[in-house]
This record gives C-alpha cells, structure tokens and sequence, in this order.
C-alpha cells in the first residue's frame, strides 16, 4: 500500500501524517551519495565546467529551479561562479524536438550540442523511467560526463545508470518531489558555505 492508503477526516491529520512521510523519506538518502553528489558538482563549478539539469512536470520545476540556488546562490560570497543550465526551461526548443523527432529526445538532443568533456547531468525522475531521462542519461554516461539521478519509488533505470544516485524511499509524489528539491537546496548550500570564510557565514541568511 502507499500512501496515503486511509481517508482522513481532517487537514491537521492528514498534515501530521504528511510530514511524517516526509521526516521517513529524508532518512533513507544516503549520506555518502550525497556527498559523491556535492564533490562532482563542486568539481564542475570549480573547474569552468556546466551543469545541465532535467526533469518532467513537477521534476521540470525542481530542474528549472536549481539553476537559481546552484548558480545564483553558490557564487555569493564564494570564488565559484557556476555555470548551470537546465534542459527543462526552453520550451521552444523542447516543443521543436518533440514535434520533428519524438518527446523521448527532447534532452539528449540538446545535450548532444551544448554538453562538453568535465561537464555533469542531474536529471530528476520520481519514476526513474522517463524516456527522456533515460536518453538523457544514457548519452551523458557514453560521453564520460558523470551522472546524478534523483529518484524515488523503485529508482528506475536512470537510478542504474547513474554515477551517483540519490534515491528517495517514497510512494507518494509529492513526498518525492518534497525531498528532491530539498536536496537542490542541500547540495547548494552545503557547496556554498563549504566555500565560504567561516566568518562570513555567520553574517549571512542562508
């Protein structure tokens, strides 16, 4: 069963029961993978190299929104100036390979122009089974441009693919996708207070 696998008669208890998913989810990532996550993105943006981002529907979101924390944020205060891109946001370009070629293709085939050598791929899939993802990722491995999946139900392909994969042990969406942008917002911060002047960090709103 998953949840939620019951009615409930109320907002408050379906809230509690809610968080309780989210507190059970965040405690099956692993902490190892998550630091082999932070030290190739940390690699990348130290290095001049990018990092594409992609994702499907509300994973398109989290994909669109870690350009922000991982460019915007971590650069503040730091010698880092990551450059961050992700294959979710053109939807002009997106809505073009889909139409001449096949949805399948919408990320692999902008991959296959832009990514270069000392680059990375995080692709966000609560399934783990998208199509595109799995392009996606496939390209990027034959490539050597190392691979980050976020995923949650059984992981998918895109979890075997991967370099490192940060796997969510949920079956609710939502509580998936709860825990992946947690984990955008993770790896940001962690990288940025990492290169920080440890006085500089207690002046700062994070």
């Amino acid at each position: 069963m998953s949840f939620p696998d019951e009615r409930f008669c109320s907002v408050a208890l379906f809230t509690d029961a809610y968080f309780e998913q989210v507190r059970a989810a965040a405690c099956t990532v692993s902490r190892p993978k998550l630091q082999a996550a932070a030290d190739i993105l940390a690699r990348v943006y130290g290095d001049g190299g990018t990092v594409f981002s992609c994702g499907n529907g509300g994973s398109a979101a989290i994909a669109n929104h870690l350009v922000l924390d991982h460019c915007k944020l971590i650069q503040t205060d730091t010698k880092l100036r990551p450059r961050v891109v992700s294959l979710s946001a053109a939807v002009e370009v997106i809505a073009a390979i889909a139409n001449d070629i096949a949805y399948g293709e919408v990320f692999r085939y902008q991959l296959q122009s832009m990514a270069r050598e000392g680059d990375a791929l995080i692709t966000v899939s609560s399934s783990g089974n998208s199509e595109n993802i799995v392009a996606a990722a496939l390209w990027a491995k034959e490539q050597g441009i190392p691979v980050i999946s976020m995923t949650g139900f059984s992981g998918g392909r895109s979890a075997e693919i991967a370099d490192v994969n940060l796997h969510v042990s949920a079956d609710n969406y939502g509580v998936i996708e709860d825990m992946h942008h947690a984990l955008m917002h993770i790896l940001a911060q962690y990288i940025r207070q990492s290169h920080m002047d440890e006085a500089v960090i207690r002046e700062r709103t994070f």
